[in-house]
């Protein structure tokens, strides 16, 4: 069935329609590869049924060309079937010599005896076209008229010179592009032609149509779109790509667009392939040279690596341009990459080998980047070019750089590949090799470092090599690196006896070897008591004295043993002589960081970062990953939690940035959120992600088990919950990790306590966390603490400790813990001028933490909090205060969010609520509350 060839049909029924009259016509359809040319003409004559006509028939093939006349034979005996054999004679009787070309006699004739007259065997073949013609019209068709014998040419270019008297309609169809097309015979045929049409590309309405008929339903305007653009309309890329699709078993959805924009069906591909053989040598050199450089390729470029000058190179253009193969723009591209598959395949192993070697010739000599030079090393087996390992490993460090790990990897093995097996070189190689690796995989990092230092002389330079391995500074640190990290130490010696360089590697030799200690509580002492018996304060002069350092601060604010205003002191001095943006190399910053959002100092975080107010609240993005992270950190460390995430997210996206402290980091900021924020999806996608990383680390597994904990509270296995936060509790007190901001367990399992009417082990616990907040000393911390122990309390001294909450709070950068503060003491005095006021200003910090409360139902629910029970009926306090939120008009989602569970725990509550005051309802529950005196906090 034809689509969008109605116009040139109508041209062809108009030409049958004039020869009635006696006008005969040759008309010539052109285009490139696959417009759909044969298509057209094998069903041209089904167009015509009311037209009486002798169809002529003839496709020219490659093969052919030795047959003398063999076009003009195909046309003379597709008639023949159909007529009876003595009318057959009857007309060969006349025309003697026609009989002899078309081989009717008895043996068949040689070339010499045709080429003896060819006047009277073309005049007889005419003569033989003319008495068809009076019997009825012609329409003589020719498919591939460039590949026709040359006698048949000079038949059919004697026909044109002769139409008049015919009563024929001849349609030749010619490939463009094909060297033979521009045949001098080829060429005195199109010439004599009496009208041209050309097969246009089909529209996106015909390949929509053409999408439904194959699949059987209607494709998505994407789907459809994607095969449009990718076919160019051309009908034979269009229904490659459309049957490949419909041969797989897709679907024509959007979803399925990028599968139809990849696709390279191989059955085009071997087409191609065939017509690629058949060009000349330059053409084809034009396309070795187009599908070795790829996307660098210019026209310069091309043209000296064909080896063609400007003309040749722009009549090679213009052949594969009428081809339809080549896409008309300024840079040589091809118009689909089942083109450049074509183009491979037609080359052999060797011929591809010596292409790339060529091409990373020509674009080394040009002084072009590393890494389009390396793109061609490496598709070569081995080169014997001096500079190639070289060149692959300048790629490498441009390919770090830009964040592309994995494929920097790819360069140094294939450099490897060119290096000698022993020697300073390889060992090079080797150790930039582990610098990838170590970004997406550890243990082949390790085994390269270990490989490398087995090649090296001094201990300086093993020291230097092992200092490569993933320091662990967020995760916990593998055998293999600890092994490797003791046998340099071990071979350089001490710090305190060395000076200079290997001085600065031996403290960030042992900096990481007491790091990687810091989950044994007794490692842990040794590394607070290194700081706080440091006599002065510790020199931070050069990059390793401030790595030893912040090991030291991170150990400190893990175990929460010395003050916090120290740990800030010291990590402001770090902070002062490090650039706010992301190093080269694994950098201990991020513990810096961690230590004093712990220290509840954001505010230095900011300084450090330049600004007062950060990005994030100005609604500025950043693309440096440790920026973003200091960010996250500063607004985690202000209850800023929208702002937060924000931050954490362009660091912990899907593409991630190929730093692990960074991620980690970020990971941490991004669960601490889920958690405050109750976010399942957002809880589901850090654990999912964070599990994908080994080996972790304790900070690393009590984050998850919180929020597996988190989980289990939204799902109502309070209790279940309780004893996982419980076990994170028991495990963090066992490693001497006492930081009551790192690791807020106790807050977490205070709460699930009193849901469980525990109030008496939950008491025990504030008490607990305010000790060691007092130790530690951190606003946020002090605050915190006092406000747990205050809500706890049912009199006057709980409100007081409330008020002493809001004042260390105020003192604190921690606007949402302050918020919450403001609203316990709100709630802890009931109804009055100050209660309201301070319900305001806790609303008015939680929406800008990004955690918005409705005032209006809280202040409604404070009366109906003063009577959440009976005194002769025995409700829990968590069922107490359910109570009294419900009857003071919240929802049950808006209940589970004001306590920070789920709704099917609420739906619990009220049901035992209303059992146990013996009422039917939340009405009744409403009327029975009023008047009924209880305290607000239970």
């Amino acid at each position: 069935m034809l689509i969008e060839r109605e116009t040139e049909t109508e041209r062809v029924r108009e030409a049958l329609r004039a020869v009635s009259g006696g006008r005969s016509s040759l008309l010539l359809t052109a285009g490139p590869l696959g417009i759909g040319r044969s298509a057209w003409l094998r069903e041209l004559p089904t167009c015509f049924p009311e037209q009486d006509v002798y169809v002529l028939r003839a496709h020219a093939a490659p093969m052919e060309q030795d047959f003398a006349f063999g076009v003009v034979r195909q046309l003379f005996d597709s008639l023949a079937p159909g007529r009876p054999e003595q009318a057959r004679e009857r007309l060969l009787h006349r025309t003697p010599a026609a009989r002899q070309a078309l081989g009717y006699d008895t043996a068949p004739p040689a070339e010499a005896d045709v080429s003896a007259a060819p006047d009277a065997v073309l005049h007889d073949l005419r003569a033989l076209a003319e008495q068809l013609g009076a019997e009825r019209p012609l329409l003589i068709l020719v498919d591939d008229l460039q590949w026709a014998d040359d006698w048949s040419l000079r038949w059919l270019a004697y026909l044109a010179r002769r139409l008049h008297g015919l009563r024929a309609v001849v349609v030749c169809a010619l490939r463009e592009g094909e060297p033979r097309s521009r045949d001098p015979l080829v060429r005195e045929v199109v010439e004599a032609a009496t009208g041209t049409l050309r097969l246009a590309p089909l529209s996106r309405a015909a390949t929509a149509r053409i999408v439904r008929e194959q699949f059987g339903v209607p494709g998505d305007e994407e789907f459809v779109r994607a095969c449009h653009e990718t076919s160019g309309g051309n009908p034979v890329f269009l229904m490659s790509v459309v049957l490949a699709m419909v041969a797989g078993g897709h679907r024509p959805t959007a979803d399925q667009a990028d599968t139809a924009r990849s696709l390279r069906p191989s059955n085009l591909r071997e087409r191609l392939t065939g017509c690629l053989r058949t060009q000349p040598q330059p053409v084809r050199d034009l396309v070795a040279g187009i599908a070795t450089l790829g996307e660098q390729g210019t026209p310069e470029l091309v043209t000296r690596l064909a080896g063609l000058d400007t003309v040749g190179y722009a009549t090679a253009v213009r052949a594969l341009r009428q081809l339809g193969l080549l896409a008309e723009a300024d840079e040589p591209r091809f118009v689909h990459p089942v083109v450049q598959d074509a183009a491979e395949a037609c080359l052999i192993l060797a011929e591809r080998q010596h292409w790339h070697e060529a091409a990373a010739a020509l674009l080394y000599d040009g002084g072009h980047p590393a890494e389009q030079v390396a793109a061609q090393l490496m598709a070569v087996a081995a080169s014997g070019a001096g500079w190639s390992a070289a060149v692959l490993r300048a790629a490498a460090d441009s390919a770090l750089h830009r964040g592309a790990p994995d494929t920097a990897a790819r360069y140094l093995r294939r450099a490897l590949l060119d290096s000698e097996e022993q020697g300073e070189e390889r060992a090079g190689l080797l150790i930039h090799l582990a610098t990838a690796e170590r970004h997406f995989d550890a243990a082949a990092s390790e085994r390269h470092i270990a490989q490398a230092m087995s090649l090296l002389d001094t201990a300086r330079d093993r020291a230097a090599a092992a200092l490569r391995v993933s320091p662990g500074f967020l995760g916990r640190t593998s055998a293999g690196a600890l092994d490797i990290l003791r046998r340099a130490a071990d071979d350089l010696g001490p710090h305190s006896e060395l000076s200079g360089t290997p001085r600065d590697l031996a403290l960030r030799l042992g900096a990481r070897l007491s790091h990687s200690g810091r989950e044994d509580p007794s490692e842990l002492a040794v590394a607070v008591r290194l700081l706080r018996d440091e006599p002065q304060a510790p020199p931070v002069c050069s990059a390793a004295e401030r790595e030893w350092l912040a090991v030291l601060l991170h150990a400190v604010s893990l175990s929460g043993s010395l003050p916090a205003s120290q740990v800030t002191r010291q990590a402001t001095r770090i902070l002062e002589r490090e650039p706010a943006r992301t190093s080269e190399g694994h950098s201990a910053l991020p513990l810096v960081l961690s230590a004093l959002v712990a220290a509840d100092a954001a505010d230095e975080i900011d300084s450090w970062l330049g600004t007062e107010e950060t990005p994030a609240l100005r609604g500025v993005g950043t693309a440096d990953p440790l920026v973003a992270t200091g960010h996250a950190l500063s607004c985690l460390g202000r209850g800023r939690l929208a702002h937060a995430r924000e931050q954490a997210e362009r660091v912990f996206g899907p593409a991630g940035t190929g730093r692990q402290e960074v991620e980690a980091v970020a990971g941490a900021v991004l669960a601490a959120v889920a958690l405050e924020m109750r976010d399942h999806a957002l809880s589901e996608r850090v654990r999912a992600r964070t599990l994908a990383s080994r080996p972790l680390g304790l900070g690393t597994t009590t984050m998850l088990r919180l929020l597996e904990a988190s989980a289990e509270d939204q799902r109502g296995e309070t209790a279940r919950a309780l004893d996982t936060v419980l076990d994170c509790g028991r495990r963090l007190e066992a490693s001497g990790w006492r930081n009551p901001v790192l690791f807020p367990w106790r807050p977490r399992a205070i709460g699930l306590l009193g849901r469980l009417g525990d109030t008496r082990s939950a008491r025990a616990l504030a008490e607990e966390e305010y000790k060691q907040a007092l130790l530690w000393g951190a606003p946020v911390a002090l605050g915190r603490a006092q406000r747990l122990r205050g809500a706890l309390r049912c009199d006057s001294e709980g409100t007081a400790l409330l008020r002493d909450a809001v004042e260390t709070l105020r003192g604190s950068g921690h606007e949402l813990e302050l918020a919450r503060a403001l609203r316990a003491l709100s709630m802890s005095l009931g109804e009055g001028a100050e209660a309201k006021a301070l319900l305001g200003e806790a609303s008015g910090l939680a929406a800008g933490c990004g955690v918005p409360w409705r005032t209006d139902l809280i202040a409604a629910a404070a009366p109906a909090r003063a009577a959440a029970t009976r005194p002769d009926v025995a409700l829990t306090p968590t069922e107490s205060r359910v109570a009294a939120l419900a009857s003071g008009g919240l929802t049950n989602q808006e209940i589970a969010v004001e306590l920070g569970v789920g709704s099917r725990v609420v739906e619990k509550h009220l049901t035992n609520s209303y059992r146990k005051l013996g009422i039917s309802g939340r009405r009744e529950l409403v009327t029975l509350m009023k008047g009924v005196g209880v305290n607000p906090r239970q």
